[in-house]
Order: C-alpha cells, then sequence, then structure tokens
C-alpha cells in the first residue's frame, strides 16, 4: 500500500486534511490478520495519551463510533458534549490516519473560548471492533454505541462479516450501562431490516422510537447520526433513502 502524502493541506492549521491523500479501499476484511496493537484490557488503556486536556480526570469514552469513517460523527458531536469523551475505531489504515490527523488539526486551530478547548474530548484508535471491543471499553461503560451505514457485506455468505450478528451483540450489550443506546442507520433496506430483526431479538436491547429520542433530549445526537457522516452526505446527494433503528440496553431483571 502506498505511504499516505503530505502537504501543506494535511499539515495542523487546516482544519481537514485533503481525503485524496489518504486514499483507501472502501471496506476492510474483518476476518483478515491485520497488523494491530491492542490492550489487553480497558485498564490498560492510557486515555490521557487521547484525550490530553482530560489527564487529571478519571473520565472514560462513553461515545463508540464503531467504523467511525472519516470522523464526521465525532466531529459533529465534540462540541454538543464538550465534557463526554468519545471514541472512533476504524480499522482501515489511511482513514484512521485522516480521522487522527483532522482532530489534532481542529484541537489547534478551533477558537479557545471554552475550558477544555474544543475538540480535545474525541479521538480515534484503529482497531477491529469485531475482534477487541472489550479490550477497550469496560463493563457497562458506555452510554451510546454508533453503527452508521455499516458494510452491507450483501451476499449471504458475508452475512457473517455484519457488523450486527448474535454473537457481536453481547459484546454490545456487555460494554453498553442499562439505559444506553444503540443507533444504527443505513441507505440499505435489507440491512436495516437484518440490524432489526437482530436487536429486537435479543433480550437485552428494545427498540426505541427516534420521537421518544427527542423528547429526551438527543434530538441533537440523532440529528448527527442522520447528516454528518460522509455516507449520509452521499446518500443525500443521490436522493436515497436512510432507515434509523435506535434500541436501549435494558436491564434483564
Amino acid at each position: 500500500m502506498a505511504k499516505r502524502k503530505r502537504t501543506a493541506a494535511a499539515a495542523p492549521g487546516a482544519e481537514q486534511a485533503t481525503k485524496k491523500h489518504y486514499r483507501q479501499r472502501a471496506h476492510a476484511n474483518p476476518f483478515s490478520d491485520h497488523s494491530l496493537q491492542y490492550p489487553p484490557s480497558p485498564a490498560d488503556v492510557d486515555w490521557s495519551v487521547h484525550y490530553p486536556a482530560f489527564a487529571s480526570s478519571p473520565k472514560v469514552p462513553e461515545f463508540a463510533d464503531i467504523g467511525c469513517g472519516f470522523g464526521g460523527l465525532l466531529i459533529a458531536l465534540a462540541p454538543l458534549f464538550p465534557d463526554t469523551l468519545m471514541l472512533g475505531m476504524e480499522i482501515r489504515v489511511q482513514v484512521s490516519q485522516y480521522v487522527q490527523d483532522r482532530i489534532a488539526a481542529l484541537r489547534v486551530t478551533a477558537p479557545r473560548d471554552t475550558d477544555p478547548s474544543p475538540y480535545q474530548n474525541v479521538s480515534i484508535v484503529r482497531a477491529n471492533a469485531m475482534k477487541f471491543l472489550p479490550n477497550y471499553f469496560a463493563k457497562h461503560s458506555l452510554s451510546a454505541l454508533f453503527f452508521l451505514f455499516p458494510d452491507p457485506h450483501f451476499k449471504s455468505r458475508k452475512h457473517k462479516a455484519r457488523i450486527i450478528s448474535p454473537t457481536l451483540l453481547a459484546e454490545y450489550a456487555y460494554v453498553l450501562r442499562v439505559g444506553g443506546i444503540v443507533y444504527t442507520i443505513t441507505d440499505v433496506k435489507d440491512l436495516h431490516e437484518w440490524m432489526k430483526a437482530h436487536l429486537t431479538a435479543f433480550p437485552l436491547f428494545e427498540p426505541v422510537d427516534e420521537q421518544t429520542l427527542r423528547a429526551e433530549g438527543k434530538g441533537p445526537i440523532v440529528d448527527a447520526v442522520y447528516t454528518s457522516t460522509e455516507e449520509g452526505k452521499k446518500v443525500e446527494r443521490n436522493g436515497g433513502e436512510k432507515w434509523l433503528a435506535c434500541f436501549r440496553r435494558i436491564d434483564p431483571q
């Protein structure tokens, strides 16, 4: 794979590096052996490296964007929830490097009229969430999990690679606290029905409609889910439809 080119457009101080210098395949095989380093457990993660402005705080990430792509959701939510730590997980090398550089640039150039300054609460790791999610997040530590426009894996033999599956739902329920929300959105109707069916069938999740979420004050999150990602913007440009499905983590007792 060709090395990422660095230009003035990608230098710190630019709000957003130019994507053409971070070319990458649209999808990565989650079952391949990627060159990844991961912590043995959440207790081994030094979060001060990711969130230096919160180094003296016991805070850990509360929002996790799985397969965060170019980081649109993270960048949209960061200033809305300045005291909430957010982590993107992305398996593709160039794409994760793009988000890392984008966050670094925003931390330098954003107006410093708040404490901490904007975008100090957002970071990214290159990781395979299908394999290593519990290595980063402790039990019941998250309040929101995002699966936005995931790879649909259209062929039946590839359905095992879908990010929503009965096996993986057990891990999502493990890291999500009671009352936490799983947000899913896609422009593929079949995938929408697949995710909805599996989440509905899982005993630790119950569906929650958009109106309820907005009434609970989560409207800004729902709006960002619809509009902030590269894929979401592409669907809008092409006049396509988006299907949202959200689920709440429940206490089975």
